[in-house]
């Protein structure tokens, strides 16, 4: 046995292996707890609040994500691009990262002022006051604020592969967001009440996301007018995509907030907080891989290994918790309560639908990690014509029909990044 342990201690990859296995272990422990935590903040908000106010809930919180992206509209990612250029250069960085900030906060403006009238149009065609959508529209604005840099701010500790830090932040943020919500929605079971328990942590987690970049990036810098140009040269290529998967990936909850009614919101919302389990898997791969991705030199050969490898690794994980989710939608619908119970099937599509669009979400992120942009017209037009397509097909009124449109245009969408990432690394010359 001994010799067998020298034998492996000698092998070239054996300090590879274990320094993965080390960097694994404290991201994926850490991203248990915070999706632990996580997940039980959202079924206590669907266990205390009205199934009606739950579907207020699902729908503000729906337009936080889209008013996330439309603020960032690739700015993150272009900030990860020529991060990862300069990333030992403090002075640099610093440059990169103020420049960043600062085109995301006007972003941020025109975010807020075309989505928040939206929001309180929707809340209102589903039954919401007056009052109540405006306390709701309020109640966005710390996580909306928040919103605007974490997003930049977390690069940085990211190329630096500081995990540690990181993912404390996430488990307080997330354990804050628990007790704030155990504290007020017992009490106070609205919708409002439950957004702005979210928010509030937020806002003290971004804090120290800032305190923790700027370790590695220099406070003082301004943001410049080159790098600015080089940005938004990627922005204006990513930006028509963003908007895009925007809307297209929330496209569920738009339609059956018009064509539906609160109940199959609610319903659509409830499956959706159980899916979001998959997020551990994502952000291990958003921490780890995508970073190193956008780190690797332009080689041919290593970047297909990589990309194939980290594909493969996301389709057989998606496959065992399907089967697992098929096997098994019992026990997972009891930790919703009685008003979900019965929607064994729908569980299965809902899980299906969400691992098709994490593997495609990450096929896009790791091409744009690169700075590859696929021609908005081409994407936009082909998906354009996948949502009329199946729109045309689907009962899109049932909670069923909904979820298999889900299913069509991530598929879609899989095969576009997919087939758009192969290409792109198969161009690159010697």
């Amino acid at each position: 046995m001994k010799n067998i342990l020298i034998k492996l201690k000698r092998h070239p990859k054996y300090n590879t292996i274990v320094s993965w296995g080390k960097l694994i272990s404290i991201t994926g422990g850490a991203q248990i707890i915070v999706q632990a935590v996580g997940f039980a903040s959202g079924i206590l908000i669907i266990r205390l609040l009205p199934v009606q106010e739950y579907a207020y809930y699902t729908l503000a919180n729906t337009m936080l994500g889209t008013m996330a992206i439309l603020t960032d509209g690739g700015i993150s990612t272009s900030v990860l691009a020529q991060g990862g250029k300069v990333w030992q250069n403090n002075e640099k960085m610093g440059i990169v990262l103020a420049t960043g900030l600062d085109l995301m906060r006007k972003f941020g403006i025109v975010s807020l002022l075309v989505s928040v009238p939206i929001l309180f149009y929707l809340l209102v065609h589903n039954g919401a006051s007056w009052l109540t959508s405006l306390l709701i529209a309020l109640a966005l604005i710390p996580a909306f604020y928040a919103a605007l840099s974490d997003s930049v701010l977390e690069i940085i500790p990211k190329l630096h592969q500081a995990i540690l830090p990181l993912q404390k932040n996430q488990v307080e943020v997330g354990l804050g967001r628990l007790l704030l919500t155990a504290l007020t929605l017992f009490l106070f079971p609205w919708a409002f009440v439950g957004i702005l328990a979210s928010g509030i942590p937020r806002i003290w987690g971004n804090f120290q996301l800032s305190k923790m970049g700027y370790e590695y990036a220099d406070k003082n810098q301004q943001p410049d007018r080159e790098i600015r140009l080089e940005i938004l040269a990627l922005v204006k290529k990513i930006m028509p995509t963003s908007i895009y998967f925007c809307v297209s990936g929330q496209i569920t909850i738009w339609l059956i907030s018009i064509f539906g009614n609160t109940t199959s919101l609610a319903q659509l919302g409830a499956l959706g907080r159980i899916s979001i389990l998959l997020s551990v898997l994502g952000t291990i791969i958003g921490t780890l891989i995508i970073p190193r991705f956008a780190k690797l030199a332009l080689e041919k050969k290593i970047l297909l290994q990589r990309f194939i490898q980290i594909m493969l690794i996301l389709i057989v994980s998606s496959s065992l918790i399907v089967l697992f989710v098929y096997f098994f939608p019992i026990p997972i619908l009891w930790i919703l309560g009685k008003d979900y119970k019965s929607l064994n099937y729908e569980l299965v599509l809902s899980f299906v639908g969400s691992c098709i669009g994490l593997i495609s979400g990450i096929a896009f992120s790791l091409y744009s990690s690169r700075g590859w942009a696929l021609p908005p017209v081409v994407l936009i037009t082909i998906n354009l014509l996948a949502i009329i397509i199946f729109a045309s097909l689907l009962d899109l009124s049932s909670l069923k029909g909904v979820l298999y449109l889900n299913i069509a245009l991530g598929l879609v969408a899989l095969l576009q990044t997919t087939l758009f990432s192969v290409f792109k690394i198969i161009q690159i010359k010697k």
